[in-house]
């Protein structure tokens, strides 16, 4: 082998890494937050969560990416720690699927199919329409797709360029001599632990066994402990990154660990076993790509069907390693740094954050509304608490999602991104003002305030219009419905009407004596805080709207619905309506 023949190698092993990551992560894009979604929903049944780890996996071609992202949502507190057990033995079995892909370079034949069927036939073909669409196409979902394509092509090129320049180890007796000690099954797998350990990917390391498998060099008694150490090098990543997490994030981390462990040594134990007694003669035949797939699937389809039903044992075992003890666990974070590593998750998880913020911040000021009527300090004490952690809330998501920002995401999940980043002082806002309601609830209760009849039904009419507006506004926000957002903006302006119309009723009601100026400063003050919550609703829709045709211009967006004169007066018609408005 010369000095040629390793350049060869380090390029392709350097294709092979690139292409993988690049589909991994153009298909994890391609799924986006519906990951979330289908992982943390979850119900107890483990059968349902290992057959959504198989799928999952298989879709993002990695089951370390899984398993970190079940860790963070454990250490998240939004999933349950037996919940994750089946997950994570699906996603040893899914992680086959590139195995099985990486086999058909290993296909013979002379005939056009059998041809077609090889990478080196069809990957072209692939490559050329993956740069057509990643390079002429404006759909974001079309650019993805040319990703995986030309990751995949990628992938494949790797995978030859290794085989091909491994091909004159076949010829050389140190490198048969290498894999005859690897034979030796703590040997083998120590060697396969290792590799996959440095790389972070049992996928990759499995495919990189099937390129050394081309030289004709490996057999079946070298791969099969090798590929068992595989199994277990690639917990190592979910080990890194239980690292300062929950009790509950680490144990599904030793979860993964002990499933592996375990698995590789009841099959080992059996084989071996067998061996003895049968002596199987295909451990000296040479180990094939499509045999090492074979092998891979088996160990990880039988060490989920023996282990499965032991699941609570798993468990169990993993709460003995990481025992309660007598420390309290830190508080589940709001959002796991974990999760970054998967941006399209990230975001999904960001988004519902800020959507609990949101209603968070809705409860507290429907709260404090009621405060102003009756005076309850257990109320008010939920409001002083619902305030301080939508600050919390802010001031997590804040930091997060600046992180976030800087990673490569896909055009819609960018513009959620950005869309809570617009918000998130809104947000914060409206809860700020539930405070300034109970200042002047406080007020009215020590100072035993009495609003007239006439100054009480004004006060219902604007509170029951302010209540409509947050609701709409957050349940737009939650739904990411850009069309109910729409609706904000003319129920602003109505607010705007009903508060000035309740502000001249007040005045004539001073002028003629019917009103006191204590009652008037506080009832001014109120409805400068509900003017105020509706601006900061018409904030958050504006938001929406704009980011989603890729710009921020409030002012352009608010004169353009001012322009639409009919489209707008209709709109505000219906609330002047609802609200026993004169129709203008």
């Amino acid at each position: 082998m010369s000095i040629f023949n390793l350049f060869t190698l380090m390029g392709g092993l350097a294709l092979f890494l690139y292409g993988m990551n690049l589909m991994g992560e153009s298909l994890e894009q391609q799924a986006g937050g519906k990951l979330q979604v289908i992982l943390s929903k979850l119900s107890d049944n483990p059968l349902k969560g290992f057959l959504l780890g198989l799928g999952v996996t298989a879709v993002i071609q990695s089951s370390s990416a899984t398993t970190v992202m079940v860790v963070g949502f454990v250490n998240s507190g939004i999933m349950q720690l037996h919940q994750a057990v089946g997950i994570i033995m699906g996603s040893n079995v899914g992680t086959t699927v590139t195995s099985w892909l990486l086999s058909l370079t290993g296909i013979q034949g002379d005939s056009f199919w059998v041809k077609m069927l090889k990478p080196s036939s069809f990957g072209p073909i692939l490559a050329f329409a993956g740069i057509i669409l990643a390079m002429f196409c404006k759909s974001s979902k079309k650019k993805g797709v040319g990703n995986i394509l030309l990751g995949f092509f990628i992938l494949m090129t790797g995978m030859e360029f290794m085989s091909s320049s491994m091909k004159p180890l076949a010829d050389m007796p140190w490198f048969s001599s290498l894999f005859l000690h690897f034979s030796n099954p703590i040997l083998g797998v120590l060697a396969g632990a290792a590799l996959t350990a440095i790389i972070q990917s049992s996928s990759a390391s499995v495919g990189i066994l099937q390129a050394l498998a081309l030289t004709g060099s490996v057999t079946y008694g070298s791969a099969i402990p090798i590929i068992m150490g595989q199994n277990i090098g690639t917990c190592v990543t979910a080990m890194i990154s239980s690292v300062g997490a929950s009790k509950n994030a680490k144990r599904a981390a030793f979860v993964h660990l002990y499933f592996n462990v375990i698995g590789v040594v009841l099959f080992l134990t059996a084989f071996y076993s067998l061996n003895a007694l049968l002596h199987f003669e295909i451990i000296h035949d040479t180990v094939s790509v499509m045999g090492i797939a074979v092998i891979h699937s088996t160990f990880n389809v039988i060490t989920t069907l023996v282990l499965l039903p032991f699941n609570r044992v798993l468990e169990k075992l993993a709460i003995l390693t990481v025992p309660d003890g007598t420390s309290k666990d830190a508080a589940a974070p709001l959002l796991d740094k974990r999760l970054l590593g998967t941006p399209a998750v990230a975001t999904s998880r960001a988004h519902q954050c800020t959507v609990d913020m949101a209603q968070l911040a809705q409860s507290g000021l429907l709260k404090a509304m009621s405060l102003v009527h009756i005076w309850n300090d257990q109320v008010s004490d939920e409001v002083v608490e619902q305030e301080a952690q939508v600050d919390h809330y802010e001031d997590a998501l804040g930091t997060y999602l600046v992180q976030l920002s800087g990673l490569p995401l896909t055009v819609d999940d960018n513009r959620t991104v950005n869309t809570l980043l617009y918000s998130l002082s809104d947000l914060e806002r409206i809860s700020d003002h539930s405070l300034n309601l109970r200042k002047s609830a406080l007020e009215v209760r020590d100072k035993q305030v009495t609003f007239s009849h006439q100054a009480l039904e004004d006060l219902n009419l604007v509170e029951w219009a302010v209540q409509d507006i947050v609701n709409l506004t957050v349940q737009a926000f939650a739904n990411q419905d850009n069309n109910a957002a729409r609706q904000v903006e003319p129920l602003e302006q109505v607010i705007d009407e009903i508060v000035h119309q309740v502000r001249s009723r007040h005045v004539e009601r001073l002028q003629n004596g019917q009103c006191s100026i204590t009652n008037g400063f506080i009832l001014a003050d109120l409805l400068t805080c509900y003017e105020r919550v509706a601006d900061h609703c018409s904030n958050v829709a504006v938001a929406m709207i704009e980011v989603a045709h890729d710009s921020f211009d409030t002012h352009e967006y608010l004169q353009g619905v001012k322009a639409d004169r009919e489209g707008l007066d209709r709109m505000m018609d219906q609330y002047r309506k609802r609200y026993g408005l004169a129709q203008a």
